[in-house]
């Protein structure tokens, strides 16, 4: 049996799809398929469901996984310690949310980038950038979700506060009083822009303020909070945003808060990093950095 197709399995596993596994190993899809395959016939048991959404392990699959990948990701940084890029040479790897990137974090880590800091910094949402660093291909991770993978460490950098919002425009059109007497019902026909059609930001902040489920679906999804302040700002729609990101448009009045609870909702913000990554020089630097600066994030 293969190294390399026990390599592949877990990627598969951690990606849900043969593509993604592909463009992370830097392989192509037949080979991955021809891998997995090959690892498959080795074991007597189909490891994966193949479907039009991607591949979930079967019961023999997750068994598997969960009994080896701890060990896969020890064995991939053993070689890469001792045969990968030099500790001089190597970019680091870290992963974050766009616009926490963009907006914090580029700033924060700039000093170093000046000193002779190179990075390689992923886009993406938190579970499938910890998959990656898990996995080895990132070394640091600003995560919007707790991470609780065995071998990975974590801090907490702060906290983002949440509001819902929408513009002075569609504001004057609620009646005074009546978000506060009715609930939630009075926005019912407002369009609601969203980052996702889970809602994960706003089911938090209805569950949390108003002790309920939002009740109808959104009228636009884009994923980027970014996009979702420039539609509420246009009195597209309302929704529940960071306030971290939109501090501009707060002060302007471009947007104004429906409600001002006694305690707004908040989500934590972690640094994540592989168990052990912090002995290496320059991850150790960027990871004391990031903690100071998150202080003054929000």
């Amino acid at each position: 049996m293969q190294l390399g197709w026990l390599q592949t399995f877990v990627a598969v596993c951690h990606t849900g799809s043969f593509t993604k596994a592909a463009r992370q190993l830097g392989l192509t899809q037949p080979a991955v398929t021809q891998q997995i395959r090959g690892l498959e016939n080795e074991l007597g048991k189909p490891l994966f469901h193949r479907t039009p959404q991607g591949a979930t392990p079967t019961a023999e699959g997750k068994a598997l996984a969960h009994e080896i990948e701890s060990s896969m990701a020890e064995i991939n940084a053993a070689v890469c310690r001792h045969f990968g890029e030099s500790t001089e040479s190597r970019p680091v790897r870290l992963g974050g949310p766009a616009e926490l990137v963009t907006t914090r974090v580029m700033g924060s880590i700039s000093r170093l980038v000046a000193a002779g800091l190179d990075v390689r910094i992923s886009l993406g949402e938190s579970p499938a950038l910890l998959d990656d660093l898990k996995s080895g291909y990132l070394d640091m991770v600003v995560s919007t979700v707790h991470p609780k993978q065995r071998g990975i460490d974590h801090v907490p950098l702060t906290d983002e506060e949440f509001a819902l919002l929408a513009s002075p425009q569609v504001a004057a059109g609620i009646p005074e009083g009546a978000l506060a007497a009715e609930g939630p019902r009075v926005l019912e026909k407002l369009p609601m822009i969203a980052y996702a059609e889970t809602l994960p930001i706003i089911r938090r902040y209805w569950r949390t303020v108003f002790d309920a489920l939002p009740s109808h679906p959104p009228a636009v999804v884009v994923p980027d909070l970014r996009a979702v302040i420039a539609a509420v700002a246009s009195s597209a729609g309302i929704s529940v945003l960071p306030t971290y990101l939109c501090t501009a448009e707060l002060a302007s009045g471009a947007l104004v808060p429906l409600v001002e609870p006694e305690i707004p909702p908040i989500n934590t913000l972690y640094l994540a990093t592989r168990s052990g990554a912090l002995t290496e020089p320059r991850l150790a630097e960027l990871h004391e950095l990031l903690v100071r600066e998150a202080r003054e994030w929000t």
